[in-house]
């Protein structure tokens, strides 16, 4: 049995723990104690909207008010109600629910019959697809769905399934975007969670603008599941996650363009601050550069100047003129004043040349 939880957030029976946000709210994993569901059953109540949920002070968290808690403990069957309502399923359960073969609940699945709710990896990296046990039974006691779980295959149907078609990606990409546009309350959060169906390509082509996009990028999901980013399971998720037919990301795309003209318009995305922009963004160039002392300036001809182009311009430091040769100093002085090795090594060539 679930721990009863208080008004005040604390619990019947225990020390009183301190309870996030100003005591009216618990985190998602608190919520899934008090309410006796695993983790698993809980974040899928929550996309179902079995449990109304919030959003966190950091993003990404989901937080719930303790009235919701006692709400759903007012109902009768806690737990097990709220359990069995996302009680998901896979093949082999699946076709025992709807007594078929496993091979006839693959195929309806393949045609969009049967949509799936969630998806694992298991240890051989194979996509295992999970369905609403409720969703099936539903399907299951429908008259008109009895030709397709009893007799054969309709022809139009049997060439869709020829053809490779596999409709469970998509159908599952569409009820996840569900999940995440109903889970988000800010508009570019939502725009967010269209691009995460799309490629980088894609929203680079509907969103333009640098920081526009940028902003965007930040409320992309990623997809369900842990691991590393760059890991093969985590790669393999990403691409269930992204849209493939061109359709599908026309529409997409329809939707991601009308959701960030609502965000824009919402609140602007923040520009890059003023510390990160290039040098040459904040220099100021004066209007007259100072002329260096020892450059001329510039002579600004006009069509009465009769200079010729060709003067020469006098410098302000002198230049010093070689002197002729009959004016320079003999070398005899030179070795007369140089000292140590060099000195010594000028006499000893002196002296070996005299006698040649």
């Amino acid at each position: 049995m679930p721990r009863p939880v208080t008004a005040l957030g604390a619990v019947r029976g225990t020390a009183t723990e301190p309870v996030p946000t100003e005591g009216t709210w618990v985190t998602a994993g608190r919520a899934a104690r008090e309410l006796g569901l695993r983790r698993t059953e809980f974040d899928l109540a929550v996309r179902l909207g079995r449990i109304r949920t919030a959003s966190g002070r950091d993003a990404g968290e989901r937080r719930v008010a303790l009235a919701e808690i006692e709400r759903l403990r007012a109902g009768p069957g806690l737990p097990e109600r709220l359990r069995r309502s996302v009680h998901a399923v896979g093949t082999a359960e699946g076709a025992d629910l709807l007594d078929v073969p496993k091979s006839r609940f693959t195929r309806l699945a393949r045609l969009g019959l049967l949509v799936p709710v969630t998806f694992y990896l298991n240890r051989y990296r194979a996509v295992v697809w999970l369905y609403l046990a409720d969703e099936l039974r539903l399907f299951g006691d429908d008259d008109k769905n009895t030709p397709l779980l009893t007799g054969r295959t309709p022809e139009g149907l049997r060439g869709l399934l020829d053809s490779g078609t596999d409709l469970r990606p998509r159908n599952w990409r569409s009820r996840h975007l569900g999940f995440l546009l109903r889970e988000s309350d800010d508009p570019w959060a939502r725009a967010g969670a269209v691009a995460s169906f799309l490629g980088p390509l894609q929203v680079a082509e509907v969103v333009k603008d640098t920081y526009d996009r940028s902003y965007l990028n930040g409320f992309r999901r990623r997809p369900p599941g842990g691991g590393s980013p760059d890991s093969p399971a985590a790669l393999l998720r990403a691409d269930l996650m992204t849209a493939q037919d061109a359709d599908e990301i026309d529409w997409l795309r329809a939707d991601l363009a009308r959701l960030t003209d609502e965000a824009r318009a919402h609140r602007p995305a923040p520009h890059r601050p003023a510390s990160q922009r290039p040098a040459a963004a904040h220099r100021r160039v004066p209007a007259h550069r100072p002329v260096p002392a020892h450059r001329p300036a510039p002579v600004h001809r006009t069509a009465r100047d009769t200079t010729p182009a060709t003067a020469p311009v006098r410098h302000a430091t002198r230049v010093r003129q070689a002197a002729p040769a009959h004016q320079r100093p003999s070398t005899g002085p030179v070795r007369e004043r140089c000292r140590g090795l060099f000195g010594r090594w000028l006499r000893r060539a002196g002296a070996t040349r005299g006698a040649r």
